[in-house]
């Protein structure tokens, strides 16, 4: 019994001689001596890190004795960094001091050319939004957070369902390109669904490109992408909880959790959940104002550690929803029937991603991801049934040779769509498969020029090239100028993009078989910072932007109230405008994030001119930002402002307004912080209790007689007007362009274990 006795101590003693060895890290991060929470601390080129807690305090355990350069990064101060050599079993204390910054001018990117390079540095401009920023307007998505993004929109497309998409710089939805941590496995029929379930409390920052990146990313990205980027292992906390209510009856939660098995392996797991289940309808026309909603995501990260610090991590997701909207006696008995008008839509998906850097000397990276995306639906009557599955897989080399950064890159796109509408006779399964390679050019100190090319092979429209170029010029520290020019392109596949349109009474008519769009653009971008003699930060980032679509398929509702047209536009569509941010850091704890954009998005064909319809002239958001440091207390104002916009109406005797008015949602949170890990907070969302019935006699038309079993229609299939129909109107509920839902009031507790 002796031997194995011993032995049996000697095995519980192992791990700890082993990490005896070990150094650790540990001390305050701080500015003018308040604490610094979430800040990202690591050791660069190790994956080995941690983050500050709510007292600012870090400890970073067992690192290997060596040198190493301690990297400090958190959004609204500056970067840190420092050398630092570690011995065995030292414990070194590093208190840090931090200085204020703008909000987000100095993150580290990847989006703009899947190279990690600091924001300031990159040719092609992006925009980062951290978690700092998602949570001064808590919502249940990411999809309804970017509201207050300067030049993005989260436009709902269903006045009863509410389901929709992101507009940049006023393109349609389906122009903007959704990926997760880079890999594009949200697109066409899921992009609503991507943009929710996943916790706010696992995500890094949101990485934004406006305009074209097809270059790099193929279809889909003609307007701009959206990259979803979450946490990794070492800078998420050991434990999070955050839940909010509202006085709706809205719930959300999310839980996630970091787990280790043994040094080399760990996981993250989350887990968002969001319910809404008390029918409300304050504009009085007997259909509720806001969706009900029941829904569920699971998602979890694991990151595997490997020799020379390359990269392996798998992540995954399910997401089921539960989703209904329409006349307020509805019940599930109804569905698919013509007695009470409901929209049901059952949705299930589950997604993979990974990435793998290949054992070798190069630096060669395989990305690949997988989503299976099934949906059961029922518009009234009209029941739509749909499958989608995408498959993706690239690899990239990332090469320098002098002063050429250089990346090549080959990727496979597998999309499999198939639905029960009769444009969909067949399943469509494609495989495209596409080459880029770029190419950075270092021409002086300052001067920087950077040049791509794509082939992408598609099976129904042959070979389509996209290149594009970039130029940056460093003025100073403080002076940056960029141009990109380039083009775009997008292969249709209208009913996973449209399918909201099978809603109403509308027909959808496709006249012609559709052609690929293509954009020809290019983008001025300026920043330029700002630090006065009382520590006061002024950061400016202004973009003057121009894009010409051909080909471009824009829905028609003016020629036949009663259809929805979709064909290539025979002439032109051009989208331009002028964009700004304006970001200012008070020492006093004071800072303000505001933005504006004006554009013009219009369509010419047989020379008329015509507004793009559901997008606005001009937007503006703020963010306004206070903390009281001795009460612990963060007082943060958000709010946007939308200019006019062309609505869809359903003939001209319609006596709803053809333009929309000048509108804006503003929204107050409180903050306290005065516990040791928790948060509480509060406020009021939609302070002037704004929503779209006013000034119009109904949304929705004829929400009396959804199926229009009550309209006459003369032997041409027009609408004849009766005494019981004076304005010769069908059910539409088309006529949307903002939230239903009015004032109301939140509030919500944080939690986070370090």
């Amino acid at each position: 019994m002796k031997p194995i006795f011993l032995l049996f101590t000697l095995l519980l003693l192992v791990p700890f001689i082993m990490t005896a060895q070990d150094a650790q890290i540990k001390g305050t991060i701080t500015e003018s001596g308040f604490p610094i929470p979430y800040a990202n601390v690591f050791l660069e080129g190790t994956g080995i890190g941690n983050s500050s807690n709510d007292n600012g305090g870090y400890t970073i355990a067992n690192i290997k004795p060596g040198i190493y350069s301690l990297k400090v990064s958190v959004v609204g101060y500056l970067p840190y960094s420092k050398q630092i050599e570690l011995h065995t079993n030292e414990s070194k204390v590093l208190n840090i001091e931090l200085k204020p910054s703008t909000e987000q001018l100095e993150e580290m990117v990847v989006t703009g050319t899947l190279k990690a390079v600091s924001r300031s540095e990159s040719p092609v401009p992006v925009e980062v939004y951290s978690p700092t920023f998602l949570k001064k307007n808590p919502t249940a998505s990411i999809f309804e957070a970017l509201q207050n993004v300067n030049g993005v929109r989260p436009q709902i497309n269903c006045n009863i369902c509410n389901t929709g998409d992101i507009h940049i710089n006023g393109l349609e939805g389906p122009y903007t390109l959704v990926l997760i941590d880079g890999m594009p496995i949200v697109s066409g029929l899921g992009t609503v669904y991507g943009l929710s379930g996943i916790p706010n409390s696992l995500i890094e920052q949101v990485e934004i490109v406006k305009g074209p990146a097809s270059s790099l990313y193929g279809s889909e990205a003609v307007g701009g992408l959206i990259n979803v980027i979450t946490k990794s292992t070492g800078t998420a906390p050991l434990f999070f909880a955050d839940s909010f209510v509202s006085d709706w009856g809205e719930f959300n939660v999310d839980v996630g959790t970091k787990i280790n098995f043994g040094k080399k392996t760990d996981a993250l797991l989350g887990i968002n959940y969001f319910n809404y289940s008390n029918p409300i309808d304050n504009n009085n026309d007997n259909f509720t104002d806001l969706a009900l909603q029941d829904r569920i995501s699971i998602f979890q990260k694991w990151n595997f550690k490997r020799e020379n610090n390359r990269i392996f991590s798998l992540a995954g997701r399910y997401f089921y929803e539960d989703r209904w909207g329409g006349e307020m006696q509805w019940t599930p008995e109804y569905r698919g029937g013509d007695e009470i008008y409901g929209e049901s839509i059952y949705t299930s998906r589950w997604e993979i991603l990974g990435k793998y850097e290949l054992p070798i000397d190069e630096k060669v990276l395989f990305s690949f991801s997988y989503n299976d995306h099934h949906q059961n639906s029922a518009y009234g009557n009209t029941p739509y049934l749909a499958d989608q599955r995408i498959g993706f897989g690239q690899f990239t080399w990332d090469k320098t040779v002098g002063t050429h950064d250089m990346l090549f890159g080959a990727a496979l796109k597998y999309t499999y769509y198939d639905d029960n509408t009769t444009a969909t006779d067949i399943a469509d399964e494609v495989v495209i498969p596409s080459f880029f390679v770029q190419d950075e050019i270092q021409l002086a100190e300052k001067h920087s020029l950077l040049f791509g090319m794509r082939y992408d092979y598609d099976k129904r429209h042959g070979s389509i090239y996209t290149p594009r170029t970039a130029y940056r010029w460093k003025m100073s520290n403080n002076d940056i100028l960029r141009f990109n020019a380039g083009t775009g392109f997008r292969v249709v596949n209208l009913f996973a993009e449209e399918h909201a349109s099978l809603n109403g009474a509308r027909d959808v008519i496709v006249t012609e078989e559709l052609k690929p769009e293509r954009s020809y653009n290019f983008n001025l971008n300026y920043l330029k910072k700002i630090y006065t003699d009382n520590g006061t930060f002024i950061g400016l980032d202004a973009s003057l932007f121009y894009t010409h679509f051909t080909n471009i398929i824009l829905p028609d509702y003016d020629t036949n109230p009663n259809q929805i047209i979709y064909d290539n536009l025979d002439g032109k569509s051009i989208s331009k405008g002028i964009s700004a941010n304006v970001d200012v850091a008070f020492p006093s704890g004071l800072k303000l994030l505001l933005g504006a954009t004006v554009q013009d998005v219009s369509a010419t064909e047989n020379g008329i001119k015509q507004d793009q319809i559901l997008t606005e002239s001009y937007t503006g958001t703020w963010n306004v930002s206070y903390t009281h440091r001795p009460w612990n207390l963060s007082i943060d104002y958000t709010g946007n402002l939308y200019g006019p916009m062309r609505l869809p109406l359903l003939g001209d005797a319609d006596p709803r307004k053809e333009y929309s008015p000048v509108w804006s949602i503003q929204n107050i949170q409180f903050t306290y912080k005065g516990i040791k890990n928790f948060e509480f907070y509060g406020g009021v969302k939609n302070l002037l209790d704004w929503t779209p019935n006013r000034g119009n006699p109904f949304i929705i038309a004829r929400a009396d007689d959804p199926f229009d079993k009550n309209v006459t229609f003369d032997n041409n299939g027009d609408v004849v007007a009766t005494a019981d129909n004076p304005y010769a109107l069908t059910f539409d509920p088309a006529y949307i362009y903002g939230p239903n839902q009015g004032l109301r009031t939140f509030f919500g507790l944080r939690y986070r274990l370090d």
